[in-house]
């Protein structure tokens, strides 16, 4: 079986374009990467041109398009993008970005496909990630909008779109989004957008840079622009979607995607349910046994069941498989068990706390204390069966202090979230 390599460019390559929802003017420019940099956005614009990887865990909104962020940096309407990379291969890219959204061209996906060729795609001798589904992967957004991934070769999108207006109504499609498929079935397909909305979204800062230019619009008499590239195009832009915003698992994906009416918001429930599944299938990056070795807690207590990614001083992802067994359900609550939402809290810290213990040199001599715990919130209660997906990332470190942000997930849905402080200290 041949080995995937990753894929970066050869070259740089410029585009310059006004942000749909933002209106404001913006220049991107594509640069090459080191193999296993991922593709990150650099504000170039604001001081010290933070960067932001684009990945779930920087996903902070996705109303009407998929916002990463990370501190104050923000970049609004990254889909367009991400598709276009995911769709050519392309695993390590800089964006180098002038302004707060990305440029909306002409509302397609084309011409970032056309950037990728200009710069020209480079094989690196590493090997490139690739995620697989074992068994039937389901997620829901908001109302009937429902996903399922099955096992599949490749990217295989299959979508209904449904939509109160003659033209467009009712709309299948199945489309394979391999660098063929998608140059050639969904590349060229516009975003859209109702000429009755166009108000209400003003008033609320959205679709400011909106135009005949760059969106399908669409009026009470029809569409408004100089007719369709297809006469599915709404369908195949949604399409489109879905593949850039699966394209934040960081990994190139081998699935049948089925999506009832996709939405930005389900398309990202759907990718943090995949990596949940990857995450249950894959190996530990440290078992119980090493675990035991850097916490002191233990039965009851212990509440971290394995690692399974680990990022140096950055972030750190941890599992706890809760079970019908544990001891709090005793009394937490009988006949309706549920997870204490001071114990979700209590593993998250656990696994934040691993990530401190793996700096110091004699984490056995060591011990991790929390002093503060922020923004406390508990979204939806964790019962016998779930796997809690805990990540945690490092806000600031500084000496034997550290800040950190950590964020629990079961079937790719936010169960608990919280910021805080810890220290290391000696035992």
């Amino acid at each position: 079986m041949s080995v995937e390599r990753q894929r970066t460019l050869g070259g740089t390559v410029t585009l310059e374009g006004t942000g749909v929802h933002s209106g404001e003017a913006a220049t991107l420019t594509f640069l090459p990467a080191d193999p296993d940099t991922g593709i990150r956005f650099r504000r170039v614009d604001l001081a010290g041109q933070p960067e932001i990887r684009a990945d779930l865990d920087h996903v902070c909104a996705t109303e009407l398009g998929t916002t990463l962020g990370a501190g104050e940096a923000k970049i609004l309407t990254v889909e367009h993008v991400m598709a276009a990379l995911c769709a050519l291969r392309i695993d390590n890219v800089i964006v180098e970005l002038s302004g707060p959204e990305i440029p909306i061209r002409d509302g397609s996906f084309q011409d970032y496909v056309t950037a990728v060729d200009e710069a020209g795609p480079v094989e690196q001798d590493a090997e490139a990630r690739v995620l697989g589904v074992r068994s039937a992967v389901s997620a829901h957004g908001e109302g009937t909008q429902s996903y399922v991934a099955v096992p599949g070769k490749g990217l295989r999108v299959s979508a209904t779109i449904d939509f109160d207006h003659e033209a467009i109504g009712r709309q299948y499609g199945s489309f394979l989004a391999d660098e063929e498929g998608f140059r050639t079935e969904i590349a060229c397909a516009r975003t859209f957008g109702f000429r009755a909305d166009a108000e209400e979204l003003h008033g609320r800062g959205l679709a400011l840079g909106a135009s005949l230019d760059n969106t399908i619009v669409l009026d009470d008499t029809g569409v408004m622009n100089d007719g369709l590239r297809f006469d599915d195009e709404p369908l195949r832009h949604k399409v489109g979607d879905v593949v850039g915003d699966l394209a934040l698992l960081g990994a190139r994906l081998d699935a049948h995607v089925v999506a009832e009416r996709p939405s930005h918001a389900g398309n990202v429930a759907l990718a943090r349910a995949l990596r949940s599944h990857a995450s249950s299938v894959g190996p530990p990056v440290v078992d119980a046994a090493r675990i035991m070795q850097f916490l002191p807690h233990r039965y009851p207590m212990l509440l971290v069941d394995r690692i399974i990614e680990y990022h140096e001083a950055e972030r750190i992802v941890g599992i706890k498989n809760v079970t019908i067994n544990e001891p709090f359900f005793q009394g937490h609550y009988p006949g309706h068990p549920v997870m204490p939402g001071v114990l979700i809290i209590e593993a998250m810290a656990q696994v934040g706390g691993l990530l401190l213990m793996e700096e110091v040199s004699d984490p056995e001599g060591k011990v991790v204390y929390f002093m503060t715990m922020d923004g406390v919130k508990w979204r939806r209660p964790v019962t016998p069966g779930d796997t809690i997906r805990f990540e945690v990332e490092i806000l600031q470190h500084r000496r034997s202090t550290c800040r950190m942000r950590g964020q629990g997930f079961v079937d790719g849905h936010l169960v608990a979230e919280a910021e805080f402080m810890a220290r290391i200290m000696d035992r």
